[in-house]
């Protein structure tokens, strides 16, 4: 069950870091880097949610399952 909250924790900070990235590019009228910075923070969670997820499958602690149980 653990797992499971912090994948979801992990996808959150996906997309808010995607937002605010969004917000900074639209607003954001100075020579500050924090699109770029925002956006190289989502392709890191990004990377370690995939990584949790491969190594979560291969440890068992999350199963795949069907549409049809």
């Amino acid at each position: 069950m653990l797992v499971k909250i912090i994948i979801v924790v992990l996808l959150i900070a996906v997309l808010a870091s995607l937002m605010s990235s969004m917000v900074f590019l639209v607003r954001d009228g100075s020579e500050r880097r924090r699109t770029l910075t925002g956006l190289k923070i989502r392709v890191a969670l990004s990377v370690a949610l995939f990584a949790l997820l491969i190594v979560s499958y291969y440890m068992g602690w999350i199963q795949p399952h069907g549409l049809i149980p």
